[in-house]
C-alpha cells in the first residue's frame, strides 16, 4: 500500500510528521511526502524517505496558479496511484481531497490543526474566503472514503454544528504527538532565588499572543521583577498575521525582551527555562505546550480552543483569560512567588503529556484511521472503533 502524506511547508512534515512517517514505513507502507520546497526536504530525504516539491504558494489567490497546482496534484496522484492521500492544514487538505477524487483515489484523510486564519481572523480577506473555503471542505470532505482529524474538541463540536462533513467522519487525535521520553531527560528548574526565566515559543503571528506577552513583560519590569522574558520563533511570511521582523527587533532594543530566533535544539532550550506560556487566541493543539508539559515545566496559556485541552486552570497549569497582559503578568509573578505550586503544576502536566500526547498514542490512533479506510472492518466493530477515536 501507499500514501501520500501533503503538508503546507517541509518543516511541518520533519518536525510534526517524520516520526508517522517512519512508522508508516515500518507497518508495510510506500510513503511519499510533498509539500512546497524547502530546506527540510533534504532531511527528509536523509532519512531514507520520499519526498518531492510542489509548485504551490500558501499565500496564493490567483486562480490560475491554483488551478495549475491542482492539476499537477492530480497528475501527480494518477502517475504514483496511492491508495490514500492524507493532507495537513486547510488548504492542504482540500486540495490533496479534490485531487484524490478526481484522481480516483479511495481513501482520503485530511487533518486539520485548529481552523485557521480563515475562521478566526476578522481581517477582509479572510471574511471574504470563508464562504469559499466553506464550500470546497464540503466538496473536498465528502464521501465514505473520506475522514477528517481534528486535534481539539471545541473544533470537532464546531464542525459538526457547520454541517461540513459527516459527523460519523470525524476523529478527535490530540495533537500530532511529541516524544516525551526526549523531554523527560530535562532537569525541571523551579522559580526560587534566582532570576526566572520566562519562555514563549512559537511562529511569530500576533494571534499567538505575543503582543500581549511584550505588554506582559513591560509591566512586570515596571514592578521590578526579576524575570527574564525569552521568545523563540521565526516570521511566518506566509501567514497573513506574520510579525514583521522590524517589529521584534524594536522590543528587543527596547529592552523587553530576548528574542532567540529559530531554535533547533528544543530539549536544551527548555531545560534553561522555568515556565512557558502561550496566550494564543486558538489553537489545534498546541505542541510548544505539550514538549514543555513532558518536561515537567508549569504552563500558562489562555482559556480557548486547543490550549484548554492541554492544561485545566489550577491542576496542570495556569489559564487565563485571551488578549489579557495583565492577567499573563498576574499568573507569571504566581508562579514566582509560588515554587511549590509550579512544581505541583508542572509534575501533573509531564503525566498528562504522557497519557495523552505521547507519539506512540497519536501515530497509533492515525494508523486505525488508515485501518478503518484501507481495512474495513464489518459495520459493527468499524461502528465501535469509530465510537473509540471519536473520544
Amino acid at each position: 500500500m501507499k500514501a501520500v502524506l501533503f503538508a503546507n511547508t517541509d518543516w511541518y512534515l520533519y518536525n510534526f510528521r517524520r516520526s508517522f512517517a517512519l512508522s508508516l514505513r515500518k507497518a508495510g507502507y510506500d510513503v511519499l511526502l510533498i509539500s512546497p520546497a524547502g530546506s527540510y526536504g533534504r532531511k527528509l530525504r536523509d532519512l531514507g524517505l520520499r519526498w518531492e516539491p510542489l509548485p504551490m504558494q500558501r499565500r496564493s489567490l490567483n486562480v490560475l496558479r491554483e488551478l495549475a497546482l491542482l492539476w499537477h496534484l492530480v497528475r501527480l496522484l494518477q502517475r504514483e496511484h496511492p491508495t490514500l492521500v492524507h493532507g495537513f492544514t486547510i488548504k492542504c487538505a482540500v486540495y490533496g481531497s479534490l485531487a484524490a477524487r478526481i484522481a480516483g483515489i479511495p481513501a482520503r484523510v485530511s487533518a486539520v490543526a485548529g481552523m485557521g486564519y480563515v475562521f478566526t481572523s476578522t481581517q477582509w480577506k479572510a471574511r471574504l474566503l470563508r464562504p469559499v473555503v466553506r464550500g470546497l471542505l464540503r466538496l473536498a470532505l465528502g464521501g465514505t472514503g473520506a475522514r477528517l482529524i481534528l486535534q481539539n474538541a471545541d473544533d470537532v463540536e464546531l464542525l459538526k454544528q457547520v454541517g461540513l462533513v459527516d459527523p460519523r467522519h470525524i476523529r478527535l487525535i490530540r495533537g500530532s504527538g511529541v516524544d516525551c521520553a526526549q523531554f523527560a531527560r530535562v532537569s525541571v528548574r523551579v522559580p526560587g532565588a534566582e532570576r526566572m526565566r520566562v519562555l514563549l515559543a512559537c511562529r511569530l503571528l500576533w494571534d499567538k499572543g505575543v503582543d500581549e506577552y511584550v505588554a506582559a513583560s513591560r509591566l512586570l519590569r515596571q514592578q521590578g521583577r526579576a524575570i527574564e522574558t525569552l521568545l523563540a520563533g521565526t516570521p511566518d511570511p506566509g501567514n497573513p498575521a506574520a510579525i514583521p521582523a522590524s517589529t521584534v527587533r524594536g522590543w528587543v532594543d527596547e529592552g523587553v525582551l530576548t528574542w532567540l530566533g529559530h531554535v533547533e535544539d528544543m530539549v536544551s532550550l527548555l531545560g534553561s527555562v522555568h515556565v512557558v506560556v502561550l496566550p494564543s487566541y486558538r489553537e489545534g493543539l498546541p505542541r510548544t505546550l505539550v514538549e514543555a508539559a513532558a518536561c515537567g515545566l508549569p504552563l500558562i496559556t489562555t482559556d480557548v480552543p486547543g490550549c484548554r485541552d492541554v492544561v485545566r486552570d489550577g491542576v496542570d497549569g495556569l489559564l487565563i483569560p485571551v488578549k489579557d497582559s495583565d492577567a499573563l503578568a498576574r499568573a507569571i509573578r504566581r508562579l514566582q512567588d509560588d515554587p511549590v505550586l509550579a512544581r505541583r503544576l508542572g509534575d501533573a502536566a509531564r503525566i498528562k503529556a504522557r497519557q495523552q500526547f505521547d507519539e506512540r498514542i497519536v501515530i497509533q490512533r492515525t494508523m486505525d484511521v488508515y485501518g478503518e479506510l484501507c481495512h474495513p472492518l464489518e459495520p459493527s466493530v468499524a461502528h465501535s472503533q469509530a465510537g473509540r477515536l471519536s473520544h
